[in-house]
């Protein structure tokens, strides 16, 4: 027989299941209605319809929203622009709420432990709210308060992300989804741990140490739990904002982006797993120039931890091997690397269409000389064409199972490509990424990230 607690969670569960279908279901059903009624077309009112009921719902369902709002021109303009607000403004929850909770976790006296705290959430995201306050000795502060009832929530929506990548599956053969669901799966569940995610704020401190253009907050152990996470409150404006700065400033701005995530990946083995534009900020620019109040440089606030990947140094040797593998045309390199990454059975025909892929996300960084990351393809068909050609051949010659480390990689690297090009950055992208694999080896990367482990507690 379950316990209470184990009732009480499925109970929460199936809950969740009944607000995943009201919510989204009525947006289905208003479009419907309108088609069957012959009514003219509403995308505007659609789209805010969607992104109201993503925003109750939270959790991992509207974490895809915002994924799908990171790449450009994916979404028509009114669905991305609704979606968009998911990242930052989501419908947050009341001070009532906000008291209770905060109770829970600090004690009835929590508001005396703080010089201010701000009633309303300066940003309500997918699992938590943000709350802006002071410290006793006047250090500004951001707090992050998870919502309640999340784990259910969680183990909710990623059942239901099993259902439909099950149909997927039995629709369409091409790829095996099986290791894609344990690799969403354990990510989403470690974004739930704020003492793990207090861990890896820590890590990037240590791993980002003495980068100017990147800013880490430190985090606040004693006004934090496994459900509130306090860090530095860090200043900045919106990268969006910036999409229509000099070139100059942008071209910083994704300097600063690639360094940010390439540098612990090719030094320690570490990426973040969630690129989408409400996990940073801008600092030092204003009007798009550098402020005048200060000499410092441009470049971006880190601000989320939860979704941090952690691989294997073989993993890394890997994408240095295939990206050697591609500038050279050496067959038996990239060979290799795809078996260091986990695919078996490979195939010629199979070796032929990853490499279609490969090609594609690794073509900016192949190329020495200054450009922008589409080099003149339409945003709005950049990387169509291949997932298209890939897709055809893996249904012929597929299936294919796709490693669970590979997931949160090609994630990154899609998410930060939308972003070069909401920038419209031109780089040497090529230059960027041979100074980062500079003086590479596994040994030096094993080495390195288990010094930064130990410190950081992980």
């Amino acid at each position: 027989m379950p316990t209470d607690r184990e009732k009480n969670r499925l109970s929460a569960r199936a809950a969740r299941y009944a607000r995943v279908g009201a919510n989204v279901g009525g947006v289905a059903a208003r479009y419907a209605g309108r088609r069957l009624l012959g009514g003219a077309p509403d995308r505007a009112g659609d789209a805010l319809a969607l992104s109201s009921a993503l925003g109750r719902l939270k959790g991992p369902l509207m974490k895809v929203a915002q994924l799908l709002a990171t790449i450009p021109d994916l979404l028509p303009p009114e669905y991305a622009a609704e979606l968009q607000k998911l990242q930052s403004e989501a419908p947050p929850m009341g001070w009532a709420f906000v008291k209770r909770r905060m109770s829970a976790e600090l004690g009835a006296d929590w508001e005396q432990k703080f010089q201010k705290f701000e009633h309303h959430p300066a940003a309500a995201a997918s699992l938590g709210q943000v709350h802006r306050a002071r410290s006793l000795d006047g250090e500004d502060l951001a707090c992050k308060l998870q919502y309640p009832d999340m784990q259910s929530a969680v183990e909710a929506d990623l059942r239901q992300l099993q259902w439909l990548l099950a149909i997927r599956r039995r629709l369409d053969a091409a790829i095996d989804t099986s290791e894609i669901a344990k690799e969403i799966g354990a990510r989403v569940r470690e974004e739930l741990d704020y003492f793990r995610e207090a861990k890896h704020v820590a890590l990037y401190r240590i791993m980002l140490d003495g980068i100017d253009i990147v800013h880490v907050p430190r985090a606040w152990p004693e006004l934090s739990t496994g459900r509130l996470l306090t860090l530095d409150w860090l200043d900045g404006s919106r990268m969006l904002a910036h999409k229509n700065d000099p070139l100059a400033a942008r071209n910083a701005l994704a300097r600063a982006m690639f360094t940010a995530w390439w540098f612990p990946f090719s030094r320690f083995g570490v990426i973040h797993g969630d690129p989408h534009l409400g996990n940073y900020t801008v600092f030092g620019l204003d009007g798009g120039s550098p402020r005048k109040s200060s000499a410092g440089p441009v470049g971006i606030n880190l601000l989320d931890y939860g979704c941090i990947r952690i691989f294997a140094p073989k993993f890394v040797q890997g994408v240095v091997d295939l990206y050697h593998g591609l500038l050279r045309g050496q067959d038996d390199l990239i060979v290799h690397a795809y078996e260091t990454w986990g695919f078996c059975g490979l195939s010629r025909e199979l070796i032929d269409t990853l490499n279609i892929w490969a090609r594609f996300i690794y073509a900016p960084l192949l190329d020495d000389r200054v450009r922008t990351i589409a080099d003149g393809v339409a945003p709005a068909e950049y990387g169509r064409r291949e997932a298209f050609r890939v897709h055809q051949a893996l249904k012929r010659k597929g299936p294919v199972t796709v490693p669970r480390e590979f997931v949160f990689m090609d994630r990154a690297a899609i998410g930060l490509g939308a972003v070069f090009l909401h920038l419209h950055a031109e780089l040497n992208f090529y230059k960027l990424f041979n100074e980062a694999i500079e003086r590479f080896s596994i040994d030096r990367v094993a080495k390195r990230q288990a010094e930064a482990l130990a410190k950081a507690g992980l």
